[in-house]
């Protein structure tokens, strides 16, 4: 059995797993990025990866393939799964945490030359031809009239998704202890109840604190976090029964009508249809096969 409790706790994040190389904030793309209005680029991590809290100076726009990225942004976890992008405006303190050998793509934009503004952090739909055309622009020897075509097709097609995957945090010295507790162990199954007797606080307390800062109940709030946990674990290759089992769930069953009440669907459908594996799809801009 798989637990997330691997290595070292830090607040507001899952618990870091043993071997996490921890990385300062790459050297940003302004200096080198003048002429362009997009910079692309891709790395894989062999290690799980996590990266300190930083702010650029230009958009950001993160996805992963073969794994999960974890973004602390304030008091909201943002989950970055295959098939969905992270755009984290200009300026906007983030830390973030990738999975071993996932491929780690990110782009820059430069915002005065960005026709659109997102004024938060929000996923974005990863499309074919979204990744098709950043993968274009990561070459490094397209000319100028090439990557200015490119670049203006990705901003025609990029969209926010419908799965807006944020977990926010209470933020509550009341019921802090709780969000700690869960996200170290999401398999922690004590109820309402158990977690009043030890907080020395009434349940009626916790369930108020909960709605007021993140607007679910606890016991909504809780199964929001094991989704999140379980996108994760489920693109490491984790089988369904073993996740189900880690996240504290009495069976597989009730963690697959769990994670379709967040997500809309089963993790097998959901997986098959985030995936749409690119790589099979011939890029419309270069003429190659999709990285």
């Amino acid at each position: 059995m798989v637990r997330s409790s691997c290595g070292e706790a830090t607040p507001g994040m899952w618990r870091r797993e043993a071997g996490t190389a921890m990385r300062r904030a790459s050297a940003l793309p302004e200096e080198t990025a003048a002429p362009f209005a997009i910079v692309a680029g891709f790395h894989v991590p062999p290690v799980p990866t996590e990266w300190a809290p930083h702010a650029h100076a230009m958009h950001e726009l993160v996805w992963v393939r073969g794994g999960t990225l974890t973004s602390r942004v304030g008091d909201r976890v943002f989950t970055v799964f295959e098939g969905c992008g992270l755009w984290m405006p200009a300026g906007v303190v983030h830390g973030g945490r990738a999975t071993a050998g996932a491929k780690f793509h990110d782009a820059f934009f430069a915002p005065d030359r960005t026709p659109f503004a997102f004024g938060e952090p929000k996923a974005i739909e990863m499309t074919p031809l979204l990744q098709s055309l950043l993968t274009h622009l990561s070459r490094g020897d397209l000319d100028t009239e090439a990557r200015a075509r490119a670049e203006s097709v990705v901003f025609d097609v990029i969209q926010p998704s419908e799965r807006q995957v944020a977990l926010r945090l209470p933020g509550d010295t009341r019921i802090d202890a709780i969000a700690e507790a869960l996200l170290d162990d999401p398999g922690d199954s004590r109820s309402l109840e158990e977690w009043a007797r030890s907080l020395g606080i009434s349940d009626r307390t916790i369930t108020r604190a909960f709605r007021h800062t993140t607007g679910l109940t606890f016991a909504r709030w809780r199964q929001m976090l094991r989704v999140h946990r379980a996108l994760t674990l489920l693109s490491d290759g984790f089988d369904v029964m073993t996740v189900s089992d880690t996240l504290g769930y009495a069976q597989p069953s009730s963690f697959i009508a769990a994670f379709r009440r967040v997500m809309g669907t089963t993790p097998g459908a959901f997986f098959d249809t985030a995936a749409g594996d690119p790589g099979d799809v011939r890029n419309p801009v270069s003429g190659v096969q999709g990285s």
